[in-house]
C-alpha cells in the first residue's frame, strides 16, 4: 500500500507565517548544543528568545521556507524550538487546534479537517 497523503503541514506552512515563535532562552545553540541557531534569534525578554521574522507583516518566520499554502518546510527542522514542536496541526492525533484553523483561515486555506491524517491502520507494515 502506498502513501496517497501528504502531511497538511506541508502544503500550509501559516502558522508559522502568523504567530511568534518565541522560547525560553537556553534552548538555542549557545547554550544547547544542537539547540536553535542563535542568529535566527533575538532577545525577547531576559528568559526569552523568538525567531526573527521576515516579510512585509514581519510575521513570517525566517527558518519557514516556501509558499504558504503551496508547499513549505522549515530550515532548521531538527533544531526548531519546542513552542514549534509542541505545535499541533488541527487533527493531528484527532485533536482539534482552533489555531491551526485560524492560522489557516489568514491565508484563506480551509480548516484541516480528521480525514486530511493517515490513520495508523494505512501505514505500510514492518517487514
Amino acid at each position: 500500500m502506498g502513501f496517497d497523503k501528504v502531511n497538511p503541514c506541508l502544503t500550509c506552512g501559516a502558522c508559522c507565517a502568523l504567530y511568534r515563535a518565541s522560547f525560553y532562552w537556553a534552548e538555542a545553540d549557545d547554550v544547547t548544543e544542537n539547540g536553535v541557531p542563535v542568529e535566527l534569534t533575538r532577545q525577547l525578554t531576559p528568559f526569552r528568545r523568538c525567531m526573527l521574522t521576515v516579510g512585509v507583516d514581519k510575521k513570517r518566520c525566517i527558518a519557514l521556507q516556501g509558499i504558504i499554502g503551496a508547499g513549505v518546510a522549515c530550515g532548521i527542522y531538527e533544531k526548531r524550538a519546542s513552542v514549534c514542536r509542541d505545535f499541533a496541526a488541527a487533527w493531528d492525533h484527532g485533536v482539534p487546534n482552533p489555531r491551526c484553523d485560524a492560522a489557516r483561515a489568514v491565508f484563506n486555506l480551509p480548516p484541516l479537517t480528521p480525514a486530511e491524517w493517515d490513520a495508523p491502520d494505512n501505514f505500510p507494515k514492518a517487514a
